[in-house]
């Protein structure tokens, strides 16, 4: 008998072990579907409960630490009164205001991105688009030797290479003639450069400071794989760059050569970047900077609109504007971008307005460094063609630009993705060109894009093997992780 009640007690212990487990099993899914919903989006929200649902114990805790694009209190302050300042700033010059004319696309654009991102448009600006990879670069950094006041950069990424050396030489070379020269860099995009420079940089007497650092302090905390992608720079009051390219050569991601787009202003528009930069340095820092009109640029009369965006934000900025253009296509919208993951209201926009008799062309990437995103665009493809969205895959390079234009008057390039990534958790920027010109020069860069690009045929690409459908809607169903 005693023997007997060992071996029941034995028994037992597995068995209570395993009962727990079960009950805890699904005591985090029904959790999870009570508390999920509520603080996500329901496309993100299903994607988190099917992976909760299959995998409870290691879906809770990347629910946690990946759910929601949570910041702590005090960066919404410093975010909410930045906004408050630079809407204040601007009150006094309202002669350098822009004004639409009638009521058309820019009409209705105009208000909506000045409540969004907190900038009025302003007339008198110049704008060069540079699509040559070590041109922009050139460009940069002779403005940077130029300088005689202040340089104020704001990076995702910097890299020990020899791009990232020669913007510190040419920063050294400032900081020694007295130039005030800032430096904000993002913790994880510029780690390397972070790693090899910051002290050499902080011995020069440059002020750098890291963006998103994260560690548990309240004032630092916020998800932890929130980043600043933004890409910036304010050259005295003189010259601003914005736009997709890092400061690190185009071949960093081997097999992947860069190809970018950036814009160098000059006019009104140079304050607001540099209102964009002081924002984010008085967010890290708590350092006010003061930020000093710029008249207009001689006889250039170009109107520009900034549009930052980022969690700090009440709403999802870049992704509400984006969407607006769509929508505000009449004839031909083209998007570029090498990202291309959108949610349920930016797939709609894109096939109501092929749908509608817009000429949709959407330019990506024929290569890319992210093989589950690409995977996941591709499953977006049938439903595009089907409604007569024209894709074109870019085969020379890494299509790293990201810009669109609108019929014949808009036209935005910066930092935005058109992925959820780039909508919700990142902080971006975007210049919105309200000229001609502006549209005519950025369609020729997209001509040669397209010169240089696989154009998909729906009859073909609904041949691709079974294997790679599955793949693509298994990849699809992690859209709002990615």
């Amino acid at each position: 008998m005693n023997a007997f009640l060992h071996q029941l007690a034995d028994w037992a212990i597995p068995i209570s072990t395993g009962v727990w487990l079960l009950a805890l099993d699904w005591l985090i899914r029904l959790a999870a579907l009570l508390w999920i919903p509520n603080r996500t989006t329901p496309a993100a929200a299903r994607s988190w409960l099917l992976l909760v649902g299959f995998l409870p114990l290691v879906g809770l805790p990347l629910y946690l630490l990946f759910g929601h694009p949570w910041l702590s209190r005090e960066r919404i302050r410093r975010q909410a009164l930045a906004s408050g300042g630079i809407r204040d700033e601007q009150e006094p010059h309202g002669a350098l205001r822009w004004l639409p004319g009638g009521h058309g696309a820019a009409g209705e654009l105009v208000p909506l991105v000045e409540r969004l991102g907190d900038f009025m448009p302003t007339h008198g600006n110049a704008v060069e688009l540079l699509d040559d990879y070590a041109g922009s670069l050139r460009s940069l950094l002779a403005d940077i030797d130029g300088a005689s006041e202040r340089v104020h950069l704001l990076y995702y990424l910097l890299l020990d290479d020899a791009v990232g050396e020669a913007v510190c030489q040419s920063l050294e070379r400032a900081a020694a003639r007295g130039v005030q020269c800032r430096l904000l860099l993002d913790a994880v995009g510029a780690k390397r450069g972070l790693q090899r420079y910051s002290k050499r940089l902080r011995a020069a007497g440059i002020d750098l400071h890291v963006m998103l650092p994260g560690g548990l302090r309240w004032r630092r905390s916020g998800r932890m794989d929130l980043r600043n992608h933004r890409k910036l720079a304010v050259i005295d009051g003189c010259a601003g760059y914005v736009g997709s390219q890092n400061l690190a050569t185009p071949d960093f991601v081997a097999g992947f050569p860069n190809r970018e787009l950036v814009a160098r202003v000059q006019g009104p528009v140079v304050a607001h970047l540099e209102g964009v930069f002081a924002s984010d340095w008085y967010i890290e820092t708590g350092e006010r900077l003061q930020v000093k009109p710029v008249p207009v640029a001689g006889d250039a009369n170009v109107a520009m609109q900034l549009l930052p965006s980022g969690p700090a934000y009440p709403f999802e900025n870049a992704h509400d504007t984006v969407n607006a253009l769509i929508h505000l296509a009449r004839r031909r919208i083209v998007l570029t971008t090498p990202y291309f993951v959108p949610d349920d209201a930016t797939l709609s926009a894109l096939r109501i307005a092929a749908l509608s008799g817009v000429e949709v062309q959407l330019i990506l990437s024929a290569s890319n460094n992210q093989r589950l995103t690409a995977w996941a665009q591709d499953s977006y493809y049938d439903e595009l063609l089907a409604c007569g969205v024209r894709i074109a895959l870019y085969r020379p390079h890494f299509l790293h630009a990201k810009h669109l234009s609108v019929d014949d008057d808009i036209a935005l390039v910066g930092s935005i993705n058109l992925d959820i990534r780039s909508f919700a958790l990142n902080a971006e920027i975007g210049l919105l060109c309200y000229d001609a010109g502006v549209v005519a020069r950025m369609r020729q860069i997209e001509a040669g894009y397209l010169a240089d690009s696989r154009h998909l045929d729906p009859q073909a690409w609904r041949r691709r093997p079974a294997w790679r459908r599955s793949r693509e809607g298994i990849a699809r169903l992690a859209d709002s992780l990615m």
